[in-house]
């Protein structure tokens, strides 16, 4: 199999854009990953675009609209993909999976969402699409109250987890100040995150707005070349690994607080890169919520279950610690526009491997870890990537 490698991209600031829709969010993007390859739009063999969409937008056929944005795209094949939040990384491995074939040499991957112009209580009842409606469709608080009783079930297990979650939130705030394409650009602080205020009052469960990703606009795209055709480009990074690993979606036919898919899609990509965390440079992870970083640290293997408190208290995962985890800020900073974070995330690590991150910099990065999961961690994606030129 041809395994493609990155070789450019592109990233529109996440939060509230002034561009209308996810055509406009999707041409800025893909401008700009043209060029950063040094490619043109006749060098694509293949579209691959992610969108949840799911009533963000009367304009579905999300496809159809890159070629809207340029027109040298009007007779590329493109096929938009979709799986709840991580709908950007469904979008990547078909990608990956269209070089591997052999049916192109150069495939571009797109994801987007124009998110803040819908209201706030359409937002919630849209994300709940992303769960098991059948049962969990009058959870009160939306997605955010999906992930609020599970952290309200995590503590009824292990205890009030309350200020290591605030502690997540502030690391994660702390490194977006260094992300200039992030939502929110503010570090809070372990205190302000830990306490329940106005500014901070409880959204779900135990969980307060500082421990819940912001609601955004943005895109993100990545261009991906076969070897023989990366190996002629200005940058190259491979994918050691990439693995998806899924889980039944209804919260009542399992052990949420397992995050079992998750757990087995890093298992997986490890055995496959032949490596362990403690070769991981850093890591890219899923913080739609605090309590899901909490928990993707014991599914990752850095803590047993009950323990993943233990990671944020000693600072593993702090940007100067063993294994840093969102150095770009994650989706509580940098925001989680749906269709754009799994892409967005590859970016990030992109980044950090070329020595392209700016402020964000992990000195000496050469191997990072990408963990994006769609509903609550029900589509599990892990890749590991390093750089090759």
């Amino acid at each position: 199999m041809t395994e493609a490698q990155i070789v450019g991209w592109g990233h529109t600031a996440f939060g509230k854009s002034d561009l209308p829709d996810t055509e406009s969010l999707m041409a800025a993007a893909v401008a700009e990953a043209l060029d950063h390859a040094g490619i043109t739009p006749e060098d694509v063999d293949g579209l691959f675009v992610g969108v949840f969409n799911n009533g963000f937008s009367r304009q579905d056929f999300q496809a159809g609209l890159v070629a809207m944005g340029d027109d040298r795209f009007a007779h590329t094949p493109a096929t938009r993909y979709e799986n709840a939040c991580a709908t950007g990384s469904a979008a990547l491995h078909g990608a990956l999976d269209f070089i591997a074939a052999g049916r192109g040499r150069i495939a571009l991957v797109v994801g987007a969402e124009k998110m803040t112009a819908t209201p706030t209580p359409e937002v919630g009842d849209i994300l709940l699409g992303a769960s098991y409606r059948k049962e969990e469709a009058e959870i009160d608080g939306g997605f955010a109250g999906l992930f609020g009783q599970i952290a309200g079930s995590y503590f009824q297990r292990y205890g009030d987890r309350s200020e290591d979650l605030a502690m997540i939130a502030a690391k994660n705030h702390s490194n977006g100040m260094e992300n200039p394409l992030a939502h929110m650009r503010k570090d809070f602080g372990a205190a302000f995150c830990n306490t329940v205020s106005e500014k901070n009052p409880l959204v779900a469960g135990p969980l307060r707005r500082t421990d819940c990703s912001l609601v955004s606009d943005g895109a993100a795209a990545l261009v991906l070349a076969d070897p023989d055709t990366a190996a002629e480009m200005r940058r190259a990074i491979a994918f050691r690994a990439r693995t998806q690993a899924n889980e039944i979606m209804a919260l009542s036919r399992r052990d949420v607080l397992e995050f079992a898919g998750a757990r087995r899609a890093w298992a997986q990509a490890l055995d496959h890169a032949g490596l362990t965390l403690d070769d991981l440079s850093l890591v890219e992870t899923h913080d739609c919520f605090t309590i899901a970083e909490l928990l993707e640290y014991e599914a990752m293997g850095l803590a047993d279950p009950g323990q993943g408190g233990r990671v944020i208290r000693e600072g593993i995962t702090a940007k100067d610690g063993r294994l840093p985890v969102n150095a770009s800020g994650g989706l509580k900073s940098k925001g989680h526009p749906i269709g754009a974070t799994g892409v967005s995330m590859h970016v990030m690590a992109a980044m950090q491997l070329t020595g392209e991150a700016g402020g964000m910099q992990i000195p000496g990065a050469r191997l990072a870890g990408v963990f994006n999961m769609g509903g609550a961690a029900v589509a599990n994606y892990v890749s590991i990537l390093e750089r090759v030129k």
